[in-house]
């Protein structure tokens, strides 16, 4: 991205003043290196997403933005439904609720490491992973509509997890507002026999070590310390979540030219908040989030039974479980007032600050955990939301570290065995079943993650706590 179309106002933080039809200013929250290495399609969609209607404040862009379908993903945008306010499913994403859920084990890598390979073969052959994965569970229509309602509630009360789970999950487990009846037959369809799997692409299910600390008190309340031993997860909505997306692009762009509303790409299909098809996609999307929630539930589950067949007596709490493609309604500040805004992150995780009355009790003095996902060969990150990133980027934050070439172009550069065997050769076990797969996610492929998240903690978007390296990948 071409630095001399921005007005850098911090180390970190890049304006592009309103032109044309934008309503808003666009922001970018990066280094220069990583503002350098962002494709110009970042550019064009951040200032796009600044036209539509009932935006307030700026269209944000996080430090692993990228191009995506209509928002960059690395989006944050929010609405206000007062002011004819849009909701759009391209500010979402096709993987609903795409998230992430960290497990402690309270283990050491003494005691893991003599167990790692079978670790691996039990957490490969327990969780089913990979294009087109299928779980144990099969779904009738009364129980399907129960899910999309309860979300990781009807998967604790059907025996996968404990109550104290639901604690520590955003919503406390279950979206308010689902409506599985604007979810069609087909997104049900093809969500059916995917119950407790982790898909293909860049989800995973990753054995990390704690290798860092960079906040002492703030990891403590997370019960984290160095060398100790977690679980992560990162997954979303499956089929299901992509179908409403789908689909709900075709609605709203018909919906949109009834309205009037001016596009300068149809890939931004939105329609009013308060419209029809508004609340029938935000009821179905409310579904999808709660379709993720449950599938996160139902892994952390057969998680905990790979572990206690390897090492009996484990307990394996949750740490907590954060989503990055959502929006949700939340009340902002803006201009001295309280507003009920629709706040869309893609591909942006929610970072509440200290006090913040939506974390859970045990945690809400230090702040909400915000869960950074890496690479398989690369580490991940702990960090905390920050009483300034509310200001900033109504309290967001990035996601992960951003593809920084296409699958396509990885598959080129890269082959699946190769990149297994390297990291084996760096003690990361990869358990996967498509060398494709594995080459479409090769390290390479992805923005340095701990450039991205050095430049969430400059900015203030969301401070670091622990860094985390990977010991066993599950790749999707």
């Amino acid at each position: 991205m071409d630095t001399a179309r921005l007005n850098r106002k911090a180390e970190n933080e890049w304006w592009i003043s309103p032109f044309g039809k934008m309503r808003v200013p666009a922001v970018i929250y990066a280094t220069e290196p990583l503002i350098r290495e962002m494709d110009e399609k970042v550019y064009e969609q951040v200032t796009n997403v600044a036209t539509l209607p009932g935006i307030v404040k700026a269209s944000y862009a996080m430090p692993d933005a990228h191009w995506g379908y209509g928002f960059p993903i690395g989006g944050v945008a929010a609405f206000d439904p007062d002011h004819g306010g849009v909701v759009s499913a391209g500010g979402v994403g096709f993987d609903i609720s795409c998230g992430v859920r960290t497990l402690l084990t309270g283990l050491k890598l003494e005691h893991v490491q003599p167990r790692k390979k079978r670790l691996a073969d039990m957490l490969f052959g327990r969780i089913p992973a990979g294009l087109g994965s299928t779980g144990h569970l099969s779904l009738n229509r009364k129980e399907m509509d129960a899910m999309l309602t309860g979300g990781a509630r009807w998967a604790v009360d059907r025996g996968y997890g404990t109550r104290e789970d639901l604690d520590r999950v955003e919503e406390y487990g279950s979206m308010a507002g689902a409506r599985p009846d604007e979810v069609s037959d087909q997104a049900k369809k093809r969500q059916q026999n995917e119950m407790g799997t982790l898909g293909s692409g860049n989800h995973y299910l990753e054995v990390q070590q704690v290798v860092e600390v960079f906040d002492e008190d703030t990891a403590s309340a997370y019960e984290i310390h160095r060398e100790d031993i977690v679980v992560s997860i990162h997954c979303g909505s499956r089929g299901l979540g992509h179908q409403i997306g789908t689909e709900f692009l075709k609605r709203m762009a018909a919906a949109g030219a009834a309205h009037k509303i001016e596009l300068p790409d149809r890939e931004l299909a939105c329609a009013p908040i308060n419209s029809t098809t508004g609340q029938a996609y935000l009821g179905a999307m409310r579904a999808a989030i709660n379709c993720a929630l449950a599938n996160r539930q139902i892994i952390t589950h057969l998680v905990r039974e790979a572990f206690a067949d390897v090492i009996p007596g484990l307990r394996l709490p949750l740490l907590y479980d954060v989503s990055h493609n959502t929006c949700k309604v939340e009340e902002h500040a803006l201009d001295g007032t309280t507003r009920r805004l629709f706040v869309h992150r893609k591909g942006a995780t929610r970072a509440f600050p200290p006090g913040h009355p939506d974390i859970p009790p045990a945690l809400r003095a230090v702040g909400q955990p915000v869960l950074i996902g890496g690479t398989m060969g690369t580490a991940s990150y702990i960090l905390a939301g920050t009483p300034q990133g509310m200001d900033l980027s109504f309290g967001s934050s990035c996601h992960g570290a951003g593809r920084s070439m296409s699958r396509h172009q990885a598959l080129k550069q890269w082959r699946g065995n190769e990149v297994i065997d390297r990291l084996a050769r760096q003690g990361i076990l990869i358990r996967s079943r498509s060398y494709r797969g594995v080459a479409e996610e090769a390290p390479g492929s992805y923005k340095d993650v701990t450039a991205v998240v050095e430049a969430a903690d400059r900015a203030g978007l969301s401070r670091k706590v622990a860094r985390l390296e990977p010991l066993v990948c599950v790749k999707g």
